[in-house]
Parts: C-alpha cells; sequence; structure tokens
C-alpha cells in the first residue's frame, strides 16, 4: 500500500537530477529544513508531467521556502534534466528511477497494459516533513487525473 499520512518514507537513493548534473542522493539528503514535496510521474516528457509541471511553475511552487519540490520518473538522467532544461525551472530536481526501485519502495509500481513489459508508478504527490513523515498524501486512481494543488501548497503551508 501506498505511503498515507502519518507514515514515514523509506529513504531510497536514485540520481538525482537538476537540469545539468546527476549524482546518486538519498531522499533526506535532497530535503529541505523543513521537507520537501514528492511527485511521481510516468515520465518525464509525457503529456500530463508536462502539463502538471508547467503548472507547478505557473504556481510558483518554486517559491516554497525550504521545501524542494523532487519528480520522480523512470526515465534516466539525460532526459530527466533534457525535462528540467525544458521546464526552464532550476528549483526543480528529479530523481532519475530508471529501474523502478523508488516506485517500488513507495509500492507505486504498476504494469501498463498497453505498454509491453513496462511498468510505471501511479501519479502521485507526497508532503514530507524533513524526517520524511508523510503530512500528506495523494495517489490518482486513474492515469489522467490532476493533482489536488490547493491541498498540496496547504500542506507545504502546514510544515
Amino acid at each position: 500500500m501506498p505511503p498515507t499520512a502519518g507514515d514515514t518514507v523509506t529513504d531510497f537513493e536514485a540520481l538525482l537530477c537538476d537540469g545539468e548534473t546527476f549524482r546518486s542522493t538519498s531522499l533526506s539528503a535532497a530535503l529541505g529544513d523543513r521537507g520537501g514535496v514528492v511527485i511521481c510521474t510516468g515520465f518525464a516528457f509525457s503529456a500530463i508531467a508536462q502539463n502538471w509541471w508547467k503548472q507547478f511553475v505557473r504556481a510558483g511552487w518554486d517559491e516554497f521556502e525550504d521545501v524542494p519540490v523532487l519528480g520522480v520518473s523512470r526515465d534516466g538522467p539525460y532526459a530527466q534534466n533534457e525535462f528540467l532544461r525544458w521546464l526552464d525551472e532550476p528549483a526543480f530536481q528529479f530523481f532519475a528511477d530508471v529501474d523502478g526501485a523508488v516506485s517500488e519502495s513507495l509500492d507505486l509500481l504498476a504494469d501498463r497494459s498497453h505498454m509491453t513489459n513496462v511498468s510505471t508508478p501511479w501519479r502521485s504527490a507526497f508532503v514530507l516533513d524533513a524526517d520524511r513523515e508523510v503530512r500528506y498524501a495523494f495517489v490518482a486512481d486513474d492515469w489522467i487525473s490532476p493533482l489536488p494543488r490547493e491541498e498540496i501548497e496547504d500542506a507545504v503551508a502546514a510544515l
């Protein structure tokens, strides 16, 4: 079962991309002093991911104080960095979940019936405090639902 409010997320480690470079980084090291927002999407350049992340830019999520916004998708680090350059928002970073281990640790990995031998995380968002405790969790039950942006912003404000 995916994490819910009150759970502590496993301190996974994966390549963290910043638009130019990538290095193996633990979730705890990527979180800010107040915590972080973890957004899981299937693939960085999917239409839904492009739509979501542009909305985050317009909503000013880069201005969360000491609360970084961290993406997770199945793309490799070069694709992640290209997506971040396309997004043109240097405050955002992405974990490259190439082998699905991050998504699996969050119990989000789902087989895609129309994509042979491909699995992706359910689209989801988690607001974590600095100790990785989930303060807010959203997991979509379909592949196209928008994120509840205002609820996420309220959870970040409450950190």
